[in-house]
């Protein structure tokens, strides 16, 4: 980490404003000196969530700006596009968690451009829908400018789907139906999308579908249709083809739901309808809309009453077309009632053979995991392979937890990579308390974490795994370390 001291880290950070006095008192007293190697001071601040990875890496670089905007506190960087960065910030007085939009520096002295920012923010502000990410407040200083909004925990629905491959019928249509439910909100307020895609759908970690990036309509309602091949708003340009291709009018509903079809076809197949390119000419190319294969030729086991509604939301005849979001979500919850009903005939033996069987659960593992994405992959691939999951963020909780209920796991899984020290600590005290020792343990390090290999309380049933894992590496590890049953995998894991 260069040749700064962790002094000298600590110095700048209280200079930063990003750790308090008493935080730098309670690490020193930790250490018991001052004399400690910046790598192992840095792992306590980040374990103890007193400092961020970003925070950190900012330091080190020198930088004295990003880490506050206003009143908000920068955590980390969530995402980053043409326009905008996405910060995951706190509030220094409330300490409420929000997401900051920040328009991107080469834009902000440029009024048409910044102009056009804070005013689809504007137009934000004025939504409030559950299926709709809200704005708080659209802030331009000097020469910055951003949006406050809602912080969703979660991921983006393409990532979502990236993880899963495809969605089953009745997910798909589950979030189709938020989807809708959004779009119809802003119809009656005389408002369209105007950028409907995977990642501006946002999966919530209970599961629902929120809809982000409300406002181009606004944004781009002063750009002339014969200037789109040479300038047209990359975020609208898949929505000027279709309006080519379909002669209508570039604030027509009609268009957004062309593309929530889309994206029920994306859930759906694991692939996109249209065919992916950067090429604008392509884009604009009405023969792109025309190549979209029937849903039923690339899914052939997809129900009817789904292949309906994706049909006709993506009919590039106009009138065909469901005419407002509302019609939609009317089919999107019979096909979803139908599915319940089909699927209720399948669990109670209906002999249509259709329905996939589940597998009960024989085990209920515990998953110690501070990453909302990695937290999705634990629980679906796990439960995939038969285990009840159980989540937590916090190592502490899940001690406590195992402290007051022995038998709540029949297995620990502790994630040291951004939890730090604070995963191989309580992994160390499931190993010495003597109510808790027996339950099964596995502490995941990275690379960069191998040296606290040789501080763990390793056991015949307590193991240390090297960080990547692929998922049957550690079904193995955790099946050697359960109870073995007949047809149980019994091969030790490459660590």
């Amino acid at each position: 980490m260069g040749q700064m001291t962790a002094e000298q880290f600590a110095q700048r950070a209280f200079d930063l404003g990003l750790i308090t006095d008493r935080q730098l008192r309670e690490a020193w007293a930790a250490f018991g000196t001052r004399n400690v190697p910046l790598e192992e001071f840095v792992q306590y601040l980040v374990g103890r969530e007193m400092l961020t990875n970003y925070q950190v890496d900012k330091i080190l670089k020198g930088d004295k700006s990003g880490f506050f905007y206003g009143d908000y506190k920068v955590l980390y960087l969530v995402g980053a596009g043409t326009f905008a960065r996405v910060f995951r910030a706190v509030h220094r007085e409330t300490g409420q968690v929000v997401a900051l939009k920040v328009l991107r520096r080469r834009y902000s002295d440029n009024p048409e451009q910044y102009e056009a920012f804070l005013r689809e923010g504007r137009v934000g502000l004025t939504l409030r829908h559950p299926n709709i990410v809200p704005i708080y407040e659209v802030v331009s200083e000097g020469h910055t400018h951003y949006l406050v909004m809602e912080f969703v925990e979660g991921q983006n629905l393409r990532d979502f789907v990236k993880i899963r491959g495809r969605l089953s019928p009745e997910e798909a249509t589950r979030l189709m139906c938020d989807i809708a439910s959004g779009l119809q909100y802003a119809f009656e307020h005389g408002l369209t999308h105007r950028d409907l895609k995977m990642t501006n759908v946002l999966v919530s970690s209970e599961g629902r579908a929120k809809l982000v990036d409300f406002g181009l309509a606004a944004v781009d309602e002063n750009v002339d249709d014969d200037l789109l091949t040479e300038f047209a708003n990359p975020r609208t340009i898949d929505y000027a083809g279709l309006e080519r291709a379909t002669g209508v009018r570039k604030d027509d509903t009609r268009s957004d739901i062309y593309f929530a079809g889309c994206i029920y076809y994306h859930m759906l197949t694991g692939r996109p309808p249209l065919w992916e390119t950067k090429d604008r000419i392509q884009r604009l190319s009405k023969q792109r809309f025309l190549d979209v294969q029937p849903i039923q030729k690339v899914l052939p086991e997809v129900p009817s009453c789904v292949a309906l509604v994706v049909n006709k939301a993506m009919s590039l005849d106009v009138n065909r077309r469901y005419q407002t979001p509302a019609a939609m979500l009317v089919d999107l919850k019979i096909a979803a009632k139908r599915l319940r009903e089909e699927a209720e005939k399948g669990v109670a033996g209906s002999g249509s053979g259709k329905a996939e069987p589940v597998p009960t659960p024989k085990h209920t593992i515990m998953v110690v995991e501070s990453n909302s994405r990695l937290q999705d992959l634990f629980r679906e691939q796990l439960k995939k392979a038969g285990f009840r999951v159980l989540l937590t963020s916090d190592p502490q909780r899940a001690l406590e937890r195992f402290r007051d209920e022995p038998g709540t796991a029949e297995c620990l899984i502790l994630n040291a990579q951004q939890i730090g020290r604070p995963a191989l600590e309580v992994f160390n005290q499931f190993g010495e308390e003597t109510k808790i020792q027996h339950v099964p343990s596995i502490l995941l390090l990275d690379s960069a974490q191998q040296a606290w290999k040789a501080e763990a309380n390793t056991g015949p049933h307590r193991l240390v795994l090297q960080m990547p894992i692929t998922v049957r590496q550690l079904r193995e590890a955790i099946y050697q370390l359960l109870p073995q049953e007949s047809g149980t995998p019994t091969k030790t894991p490459e660590s």
